[in-house]
């Protein structure tokens, strides 16, 4: 009986695509692909795929038990609305994984502010019944991602004119939480087994103006001095398995948390830092999950790193624009990875789903890296017609 990864997933990702399911083969496992878009993943998997609502833990656990011809090993998924179902299958099936009660909690913004109430408190609310809100506030979905429908408003006439304009489009529960003012940056972990929760790196975030908050460029940083109170913030929410993207503000010497997703960084930042860290990332974050330890730490490299992207500033249909590619610069190492084809058309949602494509760019320190950065954009077109 050949043992086997279980991959759970929703939509197709650059991620799962380029960087999990290639880390599996090189792992030597058996991949089975639990998905409820069998044909989209068909189309750049031809491994085998199984046909699940993988919202369901129920479901995952049946079809994992009735497949008689693989071992699980291992049940994972990199995708944010999966962590809950896919940690409650490796605990039926006594696998390593996540605390199904901190993916929930991570996951639902109103019950990560409750959790943390005594430790960080931060003022949240049903976007329906704020009460006696502090304005500014940031209007949100209470389980969003990519900064979709998130907008920061100033009083209670704007709250109810941007909160009926996010209901013409989604039913799903909103949040108002206190504007928290700060630098923003990220942590990245990684824990395994043995309870060790290691600090891969951080970026810092660069968001476009308000009222929106789309993240247009990532640099690596050391960092900040108040990375201890992050970690003890994850400490609380019951974190630390596996991989984990927090973003956090820093002000005043207080770090307080904006968002955990409990998974890896996303957007191509994973490609970055493992290219920049010079590690098999993706085989790491797989490996704890068959239950080994974390590799001795390497030391992080004295390199400069950026991710930038390149929003669509404009509706229609993209009519111009690079293919992925991988180029040098001198001593800058660029690499470009497309998030919209020649033919897509283009919608302006404010929010990372106007991402084009993203460019890394790794190389000896800062003035190099946006040098190269700037001859990149400049050899290359983006049209929208």
């Amino acid at each position: 009986m050949a043992a086997s990864l279980y991959l759970v997933a929703g939509k197709v990702t650059d991620s799962v695509t380029h960087g999990f399911l290639p880390a599996a083969a090189r792992l030597g496992l058996d991949v089975v692909l639990l998905t409820d878009r069998p044909a989209d993943h068909a189309k750049v998997f031809p491994g085998r795929i199984v046909t699940c609502d993988v919202t369901d833990f129920r479901e995952i656990v049946a079809h994992i038990d009735a497949d008689r011809s693989a071992d699980p090993r291992a049940i994972f998924t990199n995708s944010d609305w999966l962590q809950a179902p896919v940690a409650l299958a490796a605990a039926y099936f006594s696998l390593p994984g996540k605390d199904w009660r901190a993916a929930t909690r991570t996951k639902n913004k109103a019950l990560m502010r409750t959790h943390l109430r005594d430790l960080d408190p931060v003022f949240t609310a049903n976007a329906d019944h704020p009460g006696d809100a502090p304005f500014p506030l940031v209007l949100k979905p209470r389980e969003g991602v990519a900064s979709e429908d998130v907008v920061l408003v100033h009083g209670a006439e704007e709250l109810a004119a941007r909160r009926a304009e996010i209901r013409e489009r989604r039913k799903d529960p909103l949040v108002v939480e206190e504007y928290l003012p700060g630098r923003l940056h990220t942590l990245e972990t990684l824990g395994d087994t043995t309870g060790e929760m290691r600090v891969l790196g951080s970026f810092h975030t660069r968001l476009s103006p308000p009222p929106h908050f789309i993240e247009e460029r990532l640099e690596w940083a050391p960092p900040p001095p108040e990375t201890t109170q992050v970690i003890e913030q994850l400490h609380a929410l019951g974190v630390g398995f596996g991989a984990c993207h927090t973003e956090f503000v820093v002000h005043e010497g207080r770090a307080r948390l904006i968002e955990v997703n409990y998974r890896v960084i996303g957007d191509h930042c994973d490609f970055l830092m493992a290219d920049l860290l010079g590690i098999p990332l993706f085989e790491q974050i797989l490996s704890v999950h068959l239950g080994e330890p974390l590799p001795p730490q390497a030391q992080h490299p004295r390199r400069h790193a950026v991710a930038e992207v390149v929003l669509a500033e404009r509706a229609g249909t993209l009519t111009e624009a690079p293919g992925a590619q991988e180029l040098t610069h001198g001593h800058v190492r660029i690499a470009y990875r497309p998030q919209r084809a020649k033919g897509d058309t283009i919608e302006i949602t404010n929010t990372n789903r106007d991402y084009l494509g993203t460019i890394r760019a790794i190389g000896p320190g800062q003035n190099e890296v946006e040098a190269a950065i700037a001859r990149f954009r400049a050899a290359h077109d983006w049209t929208i017609a």
